[in-house]
């Protein structure tokens, strides 16, 4: 009788070592399986000197061998204990996701002012100006995206890319999207403590079938806080877009928003501000502005901060029905609104032009240390 390695090794991917979270084989507790006719021996690593779990993993490792492989199979453990390298607490890695190319990050400092509405529509003109596209419905308590896109009734599918099964996100408009929204119900709450809606992210982001991208959009949820940390901790950003209305009351949380990220411990380059809902105009005098919230906060504030502004969007019926019905605004052909959102598209781009010119390649964020997360200014 001569054993298979590949079949061991596949039986040994089913035993999880305590404490560790992952299968032995994918941790590297497995170093190495050898065998000789019906002889097998398991070369284990690990990283704690527990008695019981290392009598646990080697009966372990017989039982599966003998249960799934063979029955008759001799099977002999090396256990070597090695001291697991130290990292810091507060460290948390991030990895690129292969072959997207730009990832923009949408913020805003405070709810309401428009910013899922802004990263639908520049989503769909990306698509128009022929990038590939998609968009990450991070603001998971409050999820909007597949209403925007028409596709509150769809579901991802799951699909199998390199032996791992992934999510195939939900195609509109020609942008991928993905979101907490297409998990739960519309009438559910999402009542998610910071690190459950963290990890919830973190499979739709590296779980998922995103292919080939030219952007990825983030909506983020409104304000500074964990899914913000969570998202600059996990993704290498190309830059933040910042949507702000002219009030002072939302420039002010705005600047808070800027403020995180250009701070010394999260250093995001802000691509620019996009003032929405800058001004009104009546259907019946198209030549008359009517500034509701106030004229050119935003465009202020940019200048105040060193950051572009990337354009202003008035306040339009239409871009608000669109919205409800699920069909952007951006895609009312040769519409003064598809011009509005041409020209700040065209604006973002430049700018995520300029940002690869000129600055190093965006990695993500290893937060070392609690300075820059006090809310008092030293």
């Amino acid at each position: 009788m001569k054993l298979d390695r590949k079949e061991i090794l596949k039986a040994l991917e089913t035993i999880t070592i305590a404490g560790e979270g992952k299968n032995m084989v994918e941790s590297g507790a497995v170093a190495n399986v050898v065998t000789f006719g019906d002889e097998v021996v398991v070369d284990l690593v690990l990283h704690t000197p527990a008695m019981h779990i290392k009598k646990r993993a080697e009966e372990d490792i017989k039982k599966i061998i003998h249960d799934l492989v063979s029955p008759e199979a001799k099977v002999k453990v090396n256990t070597k204990v090695e001291a697991a390298v130290a990292e810091s607490p507060n460290q948390i890695k991030g990895k690129a996701i292969p072959g997207i190319k730009n990832i923009i990050a949408i913020a805003s400092g405070k709810g309401g002012v428009g910013k899922s509405t802004v990263t639908a529509n520049l989503a769909v003109t990306l698509a128009k100006m022929g990038f590939s596209v998609g968009v990450l419905d991070a603001d998971i308590y409050g999820p909007s995206m597949p209403i925007m896109f028409d596709v509150e009734n769809e579901k991802p599918v799951s699909v199998v890319v390199d032996g791992k099964s992934k999510m195939k996100p939900v195609e509109s408009y020609e942008v991928k999207i993905l979101s907490i929204g297409f998990f739960t119900a519309p009438s559910q709450a999402v009542i998610w403590r910071g690190p459950m809606a963290s990890k919830a992210l973190n499979q739709m982001i590296f779980d998922a079938d995103w292919g080939e991208l030219d952007f990825m959009l983030i909506d983020l949820p409104p304000g500074t806080g964990d899914i913000h940390l969570s998202i600059v901790q996990a993704l290498p950003i190309t830059g933040v877009v910042v949507v702000s209305t002219p009030q002072a009351v939302a420039l002010a949380d705005a600047k808070k928003g800027v403020s995180m990220f250009m701070s010394e411990a999260i250093n995001v380059p802000v691509l620019g501000i996009i003032e929405n809902m800058a001004y009104f105009t009546p259907e019946e005098l198209p030549d008359n502005k009517y500034y509701l919230f106030g004229k050119d906060g935003a465009k202020n504030l940019a200048e105040d901060l060193g950051v572009p502004f990337l354009g202003g969007i008035p306040i339009v019926q239409s871009i608000r029905e669109a919205g409800d019905y699920g069909r952007p605004a951006a895609m009312q052909t040769a519409s003064a609104v598809e011009h509005i959102f041409d020209e700040v598209t065209r604006n973002v781009v430049q700018e995520t032009v300029k940002r690869n010119e000129n600055l190093p390649a965006s990695e993500a964020v290893k937060i070392t240390t609690m300075a820059g997360c006090s809310a008092v200014k030293k």
